[in-house]
């Protein structure tokens, strides 16, 4: 049987790392993928490509072809080339041009080593990052080729009959602010597929949907295969950062600036919430980062409830005083008791 040096069809060292053959392969699977390539001889070096990996990503086979070369599969010895010397172990999934192809698919995108754990057939797929924020006509958010159509003409007659596959699921976020969270009401949000055409999609936020939530649109994944269903679009909800309210685990915090007469003789407020601004009665005698609590005014939790708004009392000053307010000042220097420190 003719020697064939799988090492420098993917051009790596004998002493290559399972991440360098992981990533040769990958890299010149997509430079003389049939579909890709149109040079003389393309299709002849990518199952070249694959048979390399397919020996070099399994343990056991690489460590019988670093042993035995050509004659790794029936365990016939054979005499190393000159410049030969063994590999070291390597630990990476492989594609066996018998077997399923959709384990092609999971090992040149990455499906990771063999013996892993796989995800399920429909499940995994593409992570795309949408908003909602700026309500319909944002700009299309790219989900990347369709990976499968992108492959699928380089093993066309491989299998007469090929399996039925669910469409793999596409994952990604929803940012909205708090205020749509708590509002809900519909999005439109603009996707684009691999070739760039725009989908828009409509999307219903139900009211006081809670940061990590996830919103399913059926079929609307990835194609099936050989006839099966589309997967889904499975957006998980991402609150944005606020610029008035900063998030404490289900409550919201608001700081309210407070006159040092607000604080000291009690005072009527008027606080903003997510909801619209509200009146809270401030007791007298508050001082800096005293927390009033206004229950059910914070984020939206599961099950329809809210966490609370703390109000964050911040003692402000004039940055000029007048020569009457100075006077009062001093007179109630003069009168007071109060030791704001220990002697």
């Amino acid at each position: 049987m003719e020697f064939v040096d799988y090492y420098k069809v993917l051009e790596v060292g004998r002493d290559a790392k399972p991440e360098e053959i992981a990533k040769a392969y990958r890299r010149l699977a997509r430079k003389y993928h049939p579909d890709v390539c149109k040079e003389p001889g393309a299709e002849e070096q990518f199952k070249r490509i694959n048979e390399a990996h397919q020996v070099l990503s399994d343990p056991e086979k690489r460590r019988r072809y670093d042993r035995l070369g050509a004659g790794w599969r029936d365990g016939q010895p054979f005499q190393p080339p000159p410049d030969w010397t063994a590999g070291g172990p390597v630990e990476y999934r492989t594609w066996e041009g018998g077997g399923d192809w959709s384990d092609f698919f999971e090992a040149f995108f990455g499906g990771g080593p063999r013996g892993s754990r796989r995800r399920p057939a429909g499940r995994g797929g593409t992570r795309v990052r949408v908003s909602a924020g700026g309500f319909p006509g944002d700009g299309p958010e790219s989900l990347g080729p369709d990976l499968e159509d992108l492959l699928g003409g380089a093993f066309a007659g491989a299998r007469s009959r090929p399996r039925p596959r669910r469409g793999a699921d596409i994952e990604g976020e929803l940012e909205l602010s708090v205020e749509d969270a708590l509002r809900g009401g519909t999005r439109t949000v603009q996707l684009a597929d691999g070739d760039g055409t725009s989908h828009t999609y409509e999307i219903r936020i139900p009211p006081g949907v809670h940061d990590g939530a996830r919103i399913r649109l059926g079929g609307r994944g990835q194609p099936g295969r050989a006839g099966a269903e589309a997967g889904d679009l499975l957006l998980t909800v991402r609150l944005r950062p606020h610029p008035d309210f900063r998030r404490e685990g289900d409550d919201l915090v608001v700081s309210v600036p407070v006159a040092p007469w607000e604080a000291a003789l009690g005072a009527s407020l008027r606080i903003r919430t997510p909801d619209g601004p509200v009146e809270m009665k401030l007791p007298p005698g508050r001082s800096s980062g005293d927390r009033l609590r206004l229950r059910g005014k914070g984020l939206p939790l599961r099950a329809g409830e809210r966490g609370d708004l703390l109000a964050e009392l911040r003692i402000v000053l004039p940055e000029r005083l007048d020569e009457r307010e100075r006077r009062l000042f001093e007179q109630l220097r003069d009168v007071s008791r109060f030791k704001p420190r220990p002697e």
